[in-house]
């Protein structure tokens, strides 16, 4: 991908890679967009906001070299949705079981927010890539922006009644002939740290999702 459709988003992912930080100062950081990963055929999606400034950004894979993929991908690990519980670098070993992950914005935001207009420039690929994953049965949303995009898509680009849908940790709905949607805080360190996010309650929710499937 080589998107450059949003001046500051372009702007600001190639400066944290050229500039780096201390401890990854050995790093060649990816700065580009970051796409999807995970097993095509997956009945598990699984959506975010958006790269981590050193952690996608930095490794060119999505919840890949962060705290937030540390605390998720352990979590998938012991539901048994990933083949180890760490998720460091493209070239770690790790595999997705059942399961795909990707960001509703594909370049780091400064502050982690996306502008309104960054989120409309990005939404085709988001699009593009959930209609290949036929096989979903579930989909996991990470935080609000994540919410609020997967409901753009059920509403504007598969015209489905989206009426009543909000977004909470823990909320479910169903559309038939559609995958399930689970909403879940998103596992950023703001909300872990804080216990608004704990891993009991996220392995709570992988639990009835893993119900969900056969």
């Amino acid at each position: 991908m080589s998107c450059r459709k949003c001046p500051r988003l372009v702007s600001y992912r190639e400066k944290v890679a050229a500039e780096k930080t201390k401890r990854y100062a050995e790093w060649n950081y990816w700065g580009r967009p970051v796409p999807g990963f995970g097993d095509r055929r997956a009945e598990l999606v699984i959506i975010g906001l958006a790269p981590a400034a050193h952690g996608g950004n930095r490794t060119g894979r999505v919840f890949t070299g962060d705290l937030s993929a540390k605390f998720m991908v352990d979590c998938l690990y012991e539901a048994g949705f990933t083949s180890q519980p760490n998720s460091d670098s493209m070239d770690d070993g790790l595999h997705m079981i059942n399961s795909y992950m990707l960001a509703a914005v594909r370049c780091v935001p400064p502050g982690d927010r996306p502008a309104r207009d960054e989120a409309l420039n990005c939404f085709p690929f988001l699009e593009r890539e959930l209609k290949l994953l036929k096989h979903a049965k579930v989909v996991l949303l990470l935080g609000k922006f994540a919410f609020d995009s997967y409901v753009r898509f059920l509403r504007e680009t598969l015209g489905l009644n989206s009426r009543g849908m909000k977004f909470s940790h823990g909320a479910v709905y169903r559309i038939e002939g559609h995958p399930a949607l689970y909403a879940s805080y998103h596992p950023s360190p703001r909300n872990t740290n804080t216990g608004m996010l704990t891993r009991l309650m996220f392995l709570d929710l992988l639990a009835s999702i893993k119900k969900e499937l056969p």
